[in-house]
């Protein structure tokens, strides 16, 4: 019975989720979790350039893993013949890698896996499992979308997501730095959790979202940026006209750029530390750690901000 009255909560736009068809669950890595449990695998090939939580499910399932590497053009560089119980799990890198998402698909066809975690506007294609990270996108504490059609059958518990909102709030009121110690906290809360269903709190959240202007904004940034950035970034992707990315990537042989943006309050995240730990010293993986600067163009971004990383850079 839902209570009448009494103290007002937090108002969100009541819309819809942008995948409406998904399972609503609490992280990514639960929903790779749930596809190897469901599915019954018993091997994975993963890419040497993914995040350290993407072993977490792996371990904890018992299912052995293999890395491949991938190219420029960050893609698989072998073909790989899959027996039976094994999947292969490729990332939509940046969101900019739906085109090469489809060719898997026909090669792999259900053994394929699509990490869509920086490709939250990627449609999921027929048959593929597929899950997504909505808060690589979006202010959220937690959450993800998993689209499959092999279900496992336990009855699941439902989240909880007041105590990870610090990060986000401090944000409004104090600032992006006072918060980001939170923020990597709430990184941390997430290791280890159970599979359960979205939190009503995240749920509400992701129905309040306004996607078509974040997807024009940073559609519209993207292709800014690589106007500018075209000539000297020695990684090159076309904008597919479906394609949203998360980031603008900048593949540079100049690092000491990432803290001049740091220093000009411009953040520049690394994907990923772990990997100089995985794969061979002088890989293109290595490379893209180091190198590469994640230029922010989210929808929060403007023509200003845009033009204000430019001469940085430049400088």
């Amino acid at each position: 019975m839902n209570p009448i009255g009494g103290y007002l909560e937090l108002e969100l736009r009541r819309g819809e989720h942008y995948h409406k068809g998904a399972l609503r669950l609490n992280t990514a890595r639960n929903c790779f979790e749930y596809i190897l449990l469901a599915k019954k695998y018993s091997k994975v090939y993963i890419p040497y350039y993914t995040c350290e939580v993407m072993l977490e499910p792996l371990l904890k399932c018992h299912v052995d893993y293999e890395f491949y590497a991938i190219n420029k053009r960050l893609e698989p560089e072998v073909t790989i013949d899959l027996k039976p119980h094994e999947a292969f799990l490729y990332t939509n890198y940046f969101g900019l890698k739906q085109k090469c998402v489809e060719r898997l698909a026909d090669v792999y066809q259900t053994q394929l896996i699509v990490d869509n975690a920086q490709a939250f506007y990627a449609p999921a294609l027929t048959g593929i499992d597929t899950f997504y990270s909505p808060r690589k996108f979006f202010g959220l504490p937690d959450g993800a979308y998993l689209y499959t059609d092999t279900f496992w059958d336990v009855e699941l518990e439902t989240d909880t997501s007041y105590n990870r909102m610090l990060h986000l709030l401090k944000r409004w009121d104090i600032g992006a730095e006072a918060g980001y110690d939170d923020f990597k906290a709430n990184d941390a809360a997430l290791t280890d959790n159970p599979i359960k269903i979205m939190s009503k709190l995240t749920d509400a959240m992701l129905a309040s979202i306004d996607y078509e202007t974040a997807r024009e904004t940073r559609r519209k940034n993207y292709v800014y940026l690589h106007d500018f950035f075209k000539n000297s970034n020695l990684l090159d992707f076309e904008l597919h006209e479906n394609d949203v990315p998360m980031i603008y990537p900048l593949l540079s042989k100049r690092n000491y750029l990432r803290q001049q943006l740091i220093r000009n309050k411009i953040f520049v995240a690394i994907y990923w530390h772990n990997v100089l730990d995985w794969a061979p010293s002088n890989s293109l993986e290595c490379e893209l750690v180091t190198e590469m600067l994640a230029l922010p163009i989210d929808q929060r971004i403007g023509k200003e901000d845009l033009k204000r990383i430019i001469k940085i850079i430049g400088e």
